[in-house]
């Protein structure tokens, strides 16, 4: 629900969610109270969290039918349980919307998570790439034809590939050779990083490392990199080594979708496959999807079993009505707005003379260095939150604090776009933000060392930031005119 939501649309809404927290809460009514809690903490709070937006009562609505008491395991026409008929038809939608937006071969709705959909696409690399041929030159239909040594040997292979991608202190995710996660631990991988003096992405540096480690896989995307990729030329880099290109756009999916990137900033034309949740900038459940050549689509396709359980089918009924609202005219003013409120945001920090890795952004983030205050990112985000400022920490390159306690604060402009922010808006957000890092000071260890973590932020400050907030956020309410008994 934006602002031009109809009264009527906010009253059937404020009917259904009373009548479902009164059922719920004649069974548990902690968790009935807790819910009610959670929309008057989102309602009243500063939600600047990049990778966290605001469904509409739609989408949220179609999560909560029985369509998640049912086992569907398998794919569209084939499944492995009876009487999937209903779930073949909103998975085929999902399908059917995703495909269309964005302009895609194939897509695959079932992934719980991104990070499963990530998990499907290396999978399904993997499969095609090196089990497939494997399979063929031993004359086996799949592997359980395959003997002992054979299978061992596949086995070997399998573990074996080499992937690259983006560090994380560059703006990489943890899923993108991370060594505490699993795909650190699926691949041989090594990570490209950005330009030591401006943060930026060099082309030249990552095809040199591609050119020496010789990929699978080249992964491309981020989760804290505020500027766009020429998709076209990480493709470039990917066929000159042989690999496959994999593009996460988790987290700019909304400003595809809305036609913000197009031509060599469009992932979708160039990679191999993508991958993508669908809340953060898509407005959708949380969920994720992958996006496919022909090539490579009977291999993702084989996700479940192959990477996922039972397909979670009233959330990709959910996300078959996002992706149709994100079809519709205004989601591209939505996804325009993102982007422009970000500069207003970067803009509104650089006048205050705070310091952004790379000096600015093109997307919908804002990655803000809090050295300069004197701060880590752990002591900036707590901070923050005490006046009501939503954020997340995170590192920025050659981050001297590591991956807990960071140096840098990630603003993301999505969610407040919801809620129909504006230029003036987020200028004031940055100076209020200003404001909060100004007046927090570090404390000291019990053995009066410096503290990483704790702080003091100056009486009153929190209570003044907060008023501030309340004004811009009484303007441009969450869910216009759904009101709970």
């Amino acid at each position: 629900m934006t602002a031009s939501t109809p009264s009527s649309t906010a009253s059937q809404a404020s009917r259904a969610y009373d009548l479902a927290l009164e059922v719920i809460g004649a069974v548990e009514p902690r968790v009935a109270e807790a819910t009610r809690q959670e929309l008057a903490d989102q309602r009243s709070s500063l939600k600047l969290i990049a990778s966290e937006n605001y469904a509409s009562p739609a989408v949220l609505l179609t999560m909560g039918t029985w369509f998640s008491d049912k086992y569907a395991e398998g794919t569209v026409g084939h499944r492995f349980y009876a009487g999937c008929q209903n779930v073949d038809t909103v998975e085929a939608l999902a399908a059917e919307h995703a495909r269309e937006l964005f302009g895609a071969e194939y897509a695959y709705a079932q992934p719980h998570s991104g990070i499963d959909a990530n998990l499907v696409a290396f999978w399904s690399i993997l499969a095609h790439r090196v089990e497939a041929p494997a399979l063929e030159k031993l004359g086996a239909k799949n592997v359980n034809e395959l003997t002992e040594a054979d299978w061992e040997s596949l086995r070997h292979d399998l573990g074996n590939q080499r992937l690259l991608g983006m560090s994380l202190d560059a703006g990489g995710h943890l899923t993108h050779g991370f060594r505490p996660n699993i795909s650190g631990k699926m691949f041989h991988q090594q990570q490209y990083g950005t330009d030591p003096a401006t943060g930026l992405l060099d082309y030249d540096v990552v095809a040199a490392k591609a050119r020496e480690f010789k990929p699978l896989v080249l992964v491309a995307g981020y989760s804290a990199y505020p500027r766009r990729v020429d998709f076209a030329k990480m493709r470039e880099i990917a066929d000159e080594v042989g690999a496959t290109l994999m593009v996460d756009m988790a987290h700019f999916a909304g400003l595809v979708a809305g036609k913000v990137f197009t031509g060599d900033e469009d992932p979708v034309p160039h990679a191999h496959i993508v991958t993508t949740t669908t809340h953060k900038s898509l407005r959708g459940p949380r969920g994720g999807l992958v996006l496919a050549t022909e090539e490579y689509a009977p291999s993702v396709d084989r996700g479940c079993p192959m990477v996922l359980g039972g397909p979670l089918s009233h959330v990709m009924a959910a996300k078959a009505v996002a992706l149709a609202e994100a079809r519709q005219p205004e989601f591209r003013t939505y996804a325009q707005d993102v982007a422009d409120n970000a500069k207003s945001l970067a803009e509104g920090f650089l006048t205050r003379d705070a310091t952004l890795v790379t000096g600015g952004t093109d997307n919908h983030i804002v990655l803000l260095d809090v050295s300069s205050f004197g701060l880590t990112g752990r002591q900036a985000e707590s901070a923050l939150l005490e006046a009501g400022v939503v954020t997340n920490r995170n590192s920025v390159p050659s981050d001297a604090n590591g991956a807990w306690y960071t140096s840098g604060i990630r603003f993301g402009t999505p969610a407040l776009t919801t809620r129909g922010f504006g230029a003036t808006e987020f200028d004031r957000v940055a100076e209020l933000v200003v404001e909060v890092l100004r007046n927090t000071e570090p404390t000291t260890t019990s053995k009066g060392e410096p503290s990483k973590a704790s702080y003091k932020l100056a009486d009153g400050v929190a209570d003044r930031v907060r008023a501030a907030s309340a004004e811009m956020l009484d303007k441009n309410p969450l869910y216009p005119g759904l009101e709970l008994s």
